[in-house]
């Protein structure tokens, strides 16, 4: 039986690794070690990039919401109490985009949070 030999399978890896380290300088494009590194490093650094995305978005939304929850006179903590005592369901992403873009509506929100509060 004929030896079969990995050279075209070796050669389809190394140019897999070798394109997504296209971009990169120096040897970190050209000599396939170096570039394995690179990319792998690359990637892991992606998987927690996406990780940390989710974690500041919803750091700016909580932001947002403080500074227009203390405009209408009430710390963020208070507002979500409140809300959570009037059993109105709405997420910090919508919280925040009625922060930016509806003030009145806000405002109307963060009434009935003081009401709940204050009763």
């Amino acid at each position: 039986m004929a030896r079969i030999k990995g050279a075209v399978n070796a050669k389809k890896k190394k140019n897999k690794v070798l394109k997504l380290a296209k971009g990169y300088r120096g040897a970190r494009s050209k000599q396939y070690r170096i570039a394995k590194q690179s990319v792998m490093r690359a990637l892991s650094t992606a998987f927690a990039g996406r990780k940390n995305k989710k974690r500041d978005m919803r750091r700016l939304w909580i932001a947002r919401i403080n500074a227009a929850a203390r405009l209408n006179g009430l710390s963020y903590s208070k507002l979500m109490h409140g809300l959570k005592l009037a059993e109105i369901d709405i997420n910090r992403k919508m919280l925040s985009e009625m922060a930016v873009n509806d003030a009145e509506g806000f405002a109307s929100l963060a009434e009935i949070a003081k009401e709940k509060i204050s009763a």
